[in-house]
């Protein structure tokens, strides 16, 4: 179905019994974001707050909540997606096929953007900022956010939409310094088309022209996300996706999209930032507070009713999940045929995407070698580093398998086949002094840290553990031993304070365990934290725990460990350092009086009782 705005979107829902509507007056302040989490949790439907409080303006949330209801909104369309994605990758088919992909050709027309005429009526409402629904999704948060932002930018050398960029970098309204109404704060990461733009404009002392879109067609939120190769413009995928072609013009100087609910247009002047955060983020902590560019608010716009999305993050699977997974099924095998030899990649969406992606490779550079070793993967590895987003990833587990039955999605399956294969005086390759996600605090400051690759190749070497180990029961000052999953076991210890004391710490443990290699031959891992019991409850609080809280470079021991020519290893166990550090953010946690005012809605007689 073609929607030419977000509430035709927001009705076909309804009308299919995916939206419930939210008549109560509802507290921006919390309140919003926690109904948003709970009803997400329990794989609820899509909510349109009709009565938000402090604002004239309608909000509408867990829209793509599901990726059965991501499929629903595209489901028109997606097939013509996925085949314009797979002709991208093998041109030679649409010359075989010519026929079968005349349907695909011609869903492609509607790709090119859309210059409005400049007489047309464009978002009748001028208002500011303040008449905004301010939503403030977490207590720590700095100020209310936008959380599905489309930021339009353009190239100060190459002006216009075909060169322009389009991407979600979440918005600051109100809080920190900022002047309500005037000054907004702007937060993007490594790996972002707008630092491109920015850092030209900068170069020529000239103001970058912001234009922050919210709402419109649901393409438009997507397309925001979608991670296109360099070159291939965001409004133009969001014209095939939407099977409608992206509507705009242009007022002030600034782009204006015509199917937007609101547009936030406005400046970004060289030099100029001021503190932005704290905001409770995806990977399940706060991003702390930390200088980002100053946007200059010049105009505020508005459709006649127009409908604010908002979306809300934290410890994952959250609403982004539906995301990443609709991005999945879009492009397919795109990402593996940007870099030769890989066959899947999965960014751990438990871990936090960044922190743990696990890939499988090809090893095809010695097949007349009888021994089966790393070589192919190695290359792979380097290459997937050095690939976009992709290179945001802090740890990266990489195997091959000859039977192809392996899946990265299968993660426990996946990380058992790896840790039976690995030989940990030979596969552990760090990468030191690096650049991390901004996100990502586990590191050595901002943006900065290390990352590690496990490129296990061959034949079992390993059977894994199940039960714990009778050497891990009776150590000193480790205690409470528990299973992860085969082959990883957790030990319990005292708060980290130091990296000093950590090394005692963990030289301790490795005195204690240095002539244990026979009984701990079944042990790959060994996880030290706060809380073995949590972290040892479910696959996804491991995979957390472990991932999110290690700086590869600093965080990792193992036992009987050595250098040599520079090369790191270890003959027993590889032991990583998962306790919270002094320097990590703090972990979202709900807001108990927001949780028990908001009960009144899920109680009988409220608008999501029994929904």
């Amino acid at each position: 179905m073609t929607y030419r705005s977000l509430e035709q979107c927001l009705v076909d829902l309804e009308k299919h019994g995916h939206l419930v509507r939210i008549k109560e007056e509802v507290d921006p302040h919390l309140e919003m974001a926690a109904i948003h989490l709970r009803v997400h949790e329990a794989g609820g439907p899509a909510l349109l707050f009709e009565n938000v409080k402090g604002s004239k303006y309608r909000a509408a949330s867990n829209i793509f909540g599901t990726l059965e209801r991501s499929k629903f909104i595209f489901r028109d369309t997606l097939e013509s997606v996925q085949k314009l994605v797979e002709l991208k990758n093998d041109p030679i088919k649409a010359i075989k096929q010519p026929f079968k992909n005349l349907k695909t050709g011609l869903a492609a027309m509607k790709a090119f953007p859309l210059k409005n005429p400049a007489e047309k009526p464009v978002l009748a409402d001028e208002i500011k900022i303040s008449d905004l629904p301010l939503i403030k999704h977490w207590p720590m948060d700095g100020g209310a956010f936008v959380t599905l932002p489309q930021v339009y930018t353009e190239d100060i050398d190459k002006p216009g939409i075909m060169s322009a960029n389009l991407g979600m970098y979440r918005i600051q309204l109100s809080g920190n310094e900022y002047e309500l109404n005037k000054e907004i704060g702007l937060h993007y990461q490594l790996h972002r088309g707008i630092g491109i733009h920015q850092t030209k404009a900068n170069k020529k002392g000239e103001a970058l022209k912001v234009s922050c879109f919210v709402g419109g067609p649901p393409s438009h939120t997507l397309s925001a996300v979608m991670p296109l190769p360099e070159g291939i413009s965001e409004m133009t995928f969001a014209g095939v996706l939407g099977a409608r072609r992206f509507r705009y013009t242009y007022r002030d100087g600034f782009c204006i999209s015509t199917d937007a609910d609101f547009v936030i247009t406005g400046e970004v002047l060289p030099g100029e930032n001021k503190p932005e955060g704290p905001f409770g983020d995806h990977l399940g902590y706060y991003s702390l507070t930390h200088s980002f560019p100053l946007m200059r608010v010049r105009k505020v716009y508005a459709r006649k009713n127009a409908i604010w999305p908002f979306t809300v993050v934290g410890r994952p699977p959250q609403e982004d999940t539906s995301f990443g997974q609709l991005i999945h099924e879009i492009t397919g095998d795109a990402i593996p045929n940007e870099v030769p030899g890989l066959k899947e990649v999965n960014a751990v969406d438990a871990a936090g995407v960044h922190p743990l992606l696990l890939a499988i490779g090809s090893e095809r550079y010695t097949p007349y070698m009888p021994v089966k070793q790393p070589a192919e993967i190695l290359t792979i590895a380097n290459h997937i580093l050095g690939t976009g987003q992709l290179s945001l990833a802090k740890f990266l587990f990489i195997t091959a398998d000859d039977t192809n039955q392996l899946r990265t999605t299968r993660v426990e399956e996946y990380m058992k086949y790896l840790l039976q294969r690995i030989d940990l005086t030979r596969d552990v390759h760090f990468y030191t002094n690096t650049t991390i996600d901004t996100l990502d605090y586990s590191g050595t400051g901002l943006n900065s840290g290390s990352k590690v690759v496990f490129a296990a190749f061959g034949d079992v070497k390993r059977e894994l553990c199940t039960e714990v180990p009778a050497i891990l029961r009776d150590l000193q000052n480790f205690e409470n031993p528990t299973i992860c999953m085969p082959g990883v076991v957790a030990l319990q210890t005292s708060k980290f304070t130091t990296y000093e004391a950590a090394r005692q710490e963990m030289g301790s443990l490795n005195e204690q365990l240095k002539d244990q290699e026979l009984t701990l031959a079944e042990a790959a891992f060994i996880v030290v934290c706060d809380d073995s019991t949590f972290i040892s409850a479910t696959l996804n609080n491991y995979l957390w725990v472990t991932y999110t809280r290690c700086n590869p470079s600093h965080d990792i021991h193992g036992v009987n460990s050595f250098t040599c020519n520079k090369h790191w290893g270890c003959k027993g166990p590889l032991i990583i350092d998962a306790r919270i550090k002094p320097h990590h953010a703090p972990p979202v946690e709900k807001d108990p009086a927001t949780e028990r005012r908001i009960d009144r809605l899920f109680s009988s007689g409220g608008s999501l009782y029994n929904k």
